[in-house]
C-alpha cells in the first residue's frame, strides 16, 4: 500500500506537468491560427487588388484599340502584349484594397520591370492578431504580396495585299474623303479557342472585347 501511494504522489507532479504543456500548445495552436486567419484576409486583398490593376489596365486600352482598328502594326504590338500606353490600374487596386480591409498607409503598386505587362502589390492586413497569451504578438498585422500578368490569347494576322485596285473617278463635286466602310479590312484575329475575328470596316460593332483578347491572372512574383 505504500508503495502505491508513493508511485502515485511521484506521477501527479509529471501529470500536472503534462496538463500545463497540453494547455500551452493549445495557446499557441489558437495565436497562430488567429495569425493564419489575418494572412488569408490580407491575401485575398493583395490578390484581387492586384487583379483589379491589371483588370483596370487591359480594359483601359478599349478606346484606342478602337482607333486604331485599321492599323496592322499597331495590332500585331497590341496583341504581342506590348501595347502602346497602357492604363496604369493601381487606382483600382487601391480601391480594392480598402474594400477588403487592408491598410493603405502601408499599400504599395507597381508596375511589373520584367517585361511582363501586369502589377505587383504588398499591403497589411488591416486587422492585428489581438490579444493573445503570448505577449508581444497583439499588434502583429500580415504582409503579403500579389502579382497579376495581362497574357494575350490572340494574335493578328494581316489580309496578303495583292495588286491596289485603281480608283474610280469621281465626278466633279463630289471629292469627298472615303468613309471607314470604305477602307479595305487589314486582317483577321485569330485566338488561342479557335475563333477568327475578320475586321470588317463596315462592322466595326462586331468586334471582340478586351477579355477576348487577353486573359488576366496572379502569376508568381
Amino acid at each position: 500500500m505504500f508503495r502505491l501511494r508513493r508511485d502515485a504522489g511521484q506521477a501527479a507532479p509529471l501529470y500536472i506537468t503534462a496538463v500545463v504543456g497540453l494547455l500551452f500548445l493549445a495557446l499557441l495552436y489558437f495565436v497562430f491560427g488567429k495569425a493564419d486567419v489575418r494572412r488569408n484576409e490580407a491575401q485575398t486583398a493583395a490578390d484581387s487588388a492586384a487583379l483589379a490593376a491589371a483588370m483596370e489596365s487591359r480594359d483601359g486600352l478599349k478606346a484606342a484599340f478602337l482607333d486604331h482598328i485599321l492599323d496592322g502594326d499597331y495590332l500585331k504590338d497590341l496583341l504581342r502584349g506590348d501595347p502602346p500606353g497602357t492604363a496604369n490600374g493601381c487606382g483600382e487596386a487601391l480601391r480594392f484594397a480598402e474594400k477588403n480591409g487592408a491598410r493603405t498607409d502601408s499599400f504599395r503598386c507597381r508596375r511589373l520591370a520584367d517585361g511582363r505587362w501586369g502589377f505587383s502589390v504588398d499591403l497589411e492586413s488591416g486587422k492585428t492578431v489581438g490579444k493573445s497569451a503570448l505577449p508581444g504578438t497583439e499588434n502583429k498585422r500580415a504582409r503579403v504580396s500579389a502579382t497579376a500578368v495581362v497574357e494575350p490569347l490572340c494574335r493578328f494576322e494581316p489580309d496578303e495585299v495583292t495588286e491596289t485596285p485603281q480608283a474610280t473617278p469621281k465626278p466633279s463635286g463630289d471629292d469627298k474623303p472615303g468613309t471607314e466602310e470604305d477602307k479595305p479590312s487589314p486582317g483577321k484575329i485569330q485566338c488561342d479557342d479557335g475563333k477568327d475575328w475578320i475586321i470588317d470596316p463596315a462592322h466595326l460593332d462586331l468586334l471582340p472585347d478586351m477579355s477576348d483578347l487577353f486573359r488576366v491572372r496572379l502569376a508568381d512574383d
